[in-house]
């Protein structure tokens, strides 16, 4: 493991234990077996270390998302399957690490406020993976998208997560946050997704059907006075 890594880790083990107001560079880098000057090589406080924890629960989350999706779609799931899967990958992800903690409240809180740009970008992120999603699954499968654009569906999916986050907060208990915000992207789906309307017919568009040409047909050539009939 990379000395990096191995910081990180140990990182997030005092965070979960400590919280980060609580936390200190030098509790890092004794749960990672090296000096203070050593960890201050890589991370030059406790704010850049948070910072770079938090980067890589987000990095983890979207590859986790990223191949979710797939494999459900691979599958055979729906659209609906395949939002919840991504999504629920991308949770795990960022909870797992989290769990248990007493102070994971304080955490997601200190997410915001010490990397909130973090936040912002892999926002975007999930945002573009999720208009990706919706546009090649309903490509697809043959779905269309009534009244919005695929971008505008994935907002939707986005302000449903932030609603469910309101109502759990910091997304606990995990089982309850997920098993509800499932049943509201089964309802926008439901509601937004339909099959894509078949091509029409020339006839049924009010076109008219493309006559077959006829070969003219050759004249006989005129009888001449004294021909025998």
């Amino acid at each position: 493991m990379k000395p990096r890594d191995r910081i990180l880790d140990a990182a997030m083990l005092v965070f979960r234990r400590q919280g980060f107001r609580r936390s200190s560079i030098e509790q890092a880098a004794e749960a990672a077996g090296l000096t203070r000057q050593a960890l201050y090589h890589h991370f030059k406080s406790r704010e850049e270390l948070f910072r770079a924890v938090i980067e890589r629960l987000h990095e983890n989350a979207l590859a986790a998302e990223i191949a979710a999706g797939e494999a459900t779609e691979k599958a055979g799931g729906g659209l609906a399957d395949i939002l919840i899967a991504e999504i629920t990958a991308r949770i795990g992800q960022l909870i797992a690490p989290l769990e248990g903690s007493p102070h994971i409240e304080e955490l997601f809180s200190e997410h915001l406020l010490q990397a909130r740009d973090i936040y912002q970008k892999y926002a975007a992120h999930y945002a573009a993976q999720l208009t990706s999603t919706i546009e090649r699954v309903c490509r697809k499968q043959r779905l269309a998208i009534n009244g919005m654009t695929a971008p505008d569906f994935a907002r939707c999916i986005e302000m449903a997560f932030n609603g469910t986050k309101s109502a759990y907060p910091a997304m606990q208990p995990a089982d309850a946050f997920l098993r509800a915000f499932g049943i509201m992207v089964r309802t926008l789906v439901a509601g937004a997704v339909s099959p894509a309307p078949k091509p029409r017919s020339r006839e049924a568009a009010g076109k008219p059907a493309r006559k077959t040409a006829r070969k003219p047909v050759a004249s006989k050539p005129a009888r001449k006075s004294g021909d025998r009939r």
